[in-house]
């Protein structure tokens, strides 16, 4: 029944693509229809007579319906996903126009007693010029959610990196722009016809002063490396099938804190958290003094050096090459002791079978056990609040009837694409 309204519902939802409230509510019904279906079959109810009697043809059914109901989530998600980047789209610029009104209003409050000056007009004018810069970037990359685009990654994930270099991007544009548009009422001697000039350079001279600034430009590129470096690092850990990507259904703020299973990660959050407390000082001084670029100590410029070698050093260690330990005969209670025989389940251990972010039922449903010159998706066995098989350092998969009897190698496809190393096993008639 909950399946049933799930696709009456989502046969609303196509009619209105476009309504993002109608997009989230289908797939949310879908996720619901999905876990009550999930739970259902793992109770051992819904499965039909003609199947029931027999343990192997009952599982691949569960396994099947299981993953038929899990397809219908992900094109819930699919049909939702061009609204909800819109909607996304829609609050960064709200974000960013918010905070041009927020200076505005802050302005007008202290101009009260000390009156408007033509550094609150530069101010003002700097901001609004980087709103409308940002604005176009969002117009841009509209399809991809506008401003998250440039700070999504590959696997569809916020990057940690690509934020923080970002966030000191936007920093140092201010800074620079400010003191530029505060000196573009200046004339030059030609202009006026009288002075030397000295009274234009110096302010510029002033504001653009290269050793006030030398930690805040060590930061910034010491942020943008780190960037660079920890994408390297990630392509070379998939080059060499170390480190597994599986893409994410969308990016989420809490990518920025977490690993790509979805728990937080200790290198990212002290990262994130240093990077940011140093980038609020150096906004404060650019506060305190607008006209100058602001000046970033050497201490704190050494402590996020240490911050973002700790990142690169857990980026360089993170991952495992999947890897078979071995292949046994699957044992129930009451079984005797025998070798392995077409038609018997064998039950494969290791370690990396499943990748982070890999399990949720649709990237499970594409594991797959190569078993000589057959290919054998591993079944979905459910349990309450999730699945029994498979999991991250064990398998269990039927041995299909096409395998000859003799020596046979085995080895497994994770849902990323990555194979692990073969295993020989005796098949016996």
């Amino acid at each position: 029944m909950a399946v049933q309204e799930a696709r009456q519902y989502g046969e609303h939802a196509t009619a209105c693509a476009g309504c993002a409230h109608c997009g989230r509510t289908g797939h949310r019904r879908a996720v619901a229809a999905f876990l009550a279906r999930r739970d259902e079959l793992a109770a051992g109810h819904g499965v039909p007579a003609a199947v029931a009697h027999s343990p192997v043809a009952a599982r691949q059914w569960v396994s099947d319906e299981l993953a038929q109901s899990a397809r219908a989530v992900t094109a819930h998600g699919r049909e939702a996903g061009p609204a909800r980047l819109d909607l996304i789209r829609r609050g960064t610029l709200r974000t960013v126009w918010g905070a041009v009104l927020a200076l505005l209003l802050a302005q007008a409050l202290t101009a009260v007693e000390a009156g408007w000056t033509g550094a609150r007009t530069a101010g003002l004018c700097t901001a609004l010029a980087l709103a409308a810069l940002l604005s176009a970037a969002a117009h841009t990359h509209r399809a991809r959610g506008g401003l998250l685009a440039p700070l999504t990654g590959e696997d569809n994930r916020l990057s940690t990196t690509r934020t923080v270099a970002a966030s000191w991007l936007l920093l140092l544009s201010f800074s620079l722009l400010f003191p530029a548009v505060r000196l573009l009422p200046l004339r030059s001697p030609a202009e006026t016809g009288t002075g030397t000039g000295a009274a234009v350079t110096a302010p510029a001279a002033t504001a653009f002063d290269l050793a006030r600034a030398a930690g805040l430009l060590t930061a910034l590129a010491l942020v943008a490396a780190v960037t660079v470096t920890a994408r390297l690092v990630v392509t070379a850990g998939i080059a060499a099938g170390r480190l597994q990507k599986v893409r994410a259904d969308r990016p989420r703020a809490a990518d920025l804190l977490c690993d790509d299973s979805g728990r937080a990660c200790l290198a990212d959050v002290q990262y994130l958290l240093v990077s940011g407390a140093v980038l609020v000082l150096a906004a404060a001084g650019l506060a305190h003094d607008p006209g100058r670029l602001p000046g970033v100590p050497w201490s704190l410029v050494l402590l996020l050096g240490v911050s973002a070698a700790w990142h690169l050093a857990a980026k360089c260690a993170e991952g495992v090459r999947p890897t078979i330990h071995s292949v046994v005969r699957s044992r129930e209670a009451g079984d005797l002791d025998a070798p392995i025989r077409t038609g018997d389940d064998i039950e494969i251990r290791g370690r990396g079978f499943v990748p982070p972010g890999a399990g949720a039922p649709v990237p499970l449903t594409r594991l797959v056990v190569r078993i000589g010159p057959v290919h054998a998706h591993v079944p979905l066995v459910p349990v309450p609040g999730g699945f029994a098989n498979p999991t991250d350092t064990a398998l269990t998969v039927p041995l299909p009837a096409d395998v000859e009897p003799g020596r046979v190698e085995v080895s497994v496809v994770t849902a990323a694409g990555v194979e692990t190393n073969r295993v020989t096993i005796d098949v016996v008639d």
